[in-house]
């Protein structure tokens, strides 16, 4: 087993969004085979993540706490606890913290496609 140290970086507007979120990098390249990216993500009201696209990779969210307004290609749709998102390569998404009062916490994992 190894113990790995996070890496904790804030982004602001990321992707054309609102505000500053919180990306908490637990797992990276090196350990995820040439994946990208497994993060714990943090969105504050007011604040989200623009609308973009995957290309050469894909994108899974799992709702972790809060409610989110998401957008899949275009279309809105409101997602809460439990929910499991999946943004395949050549498509895109966005997401925002649907909460005036408690922040929108998520897993997500940037996998490359083959």
């Amino acid at each position: 087993m190894q113990t790995l140290t996070s890496n904790i970086v804030k982004a602001e507007n990321k992707a054309g969004g609102k505000g500053t979120i919180t990306i908490e990098k637990l797992l990276g390249e090196k350990e995820l085979g040439g994946n990208d990216m497994f993060a714990k993500v943090t969105i504050p009201p007011g604040c989200s993540i623009g609308f973009h696209e995957h290309h050469g990779n894909a994108e899974t969210y799992h709702i972790l706490q809060g409610e989110a307004l998401y957008n899949d290609n275009g279309k809105e749709m409101t997602i809460g606890v439990g929910t499991t998102t999946y943004c395949p390569d050549g498509e895109g998404h966005g997401i925002e913290n649907a909460s005036s009062d408690k922040d929108l916490v998520f897993m997500a994992l940037i996998s490359k496609t083959l």
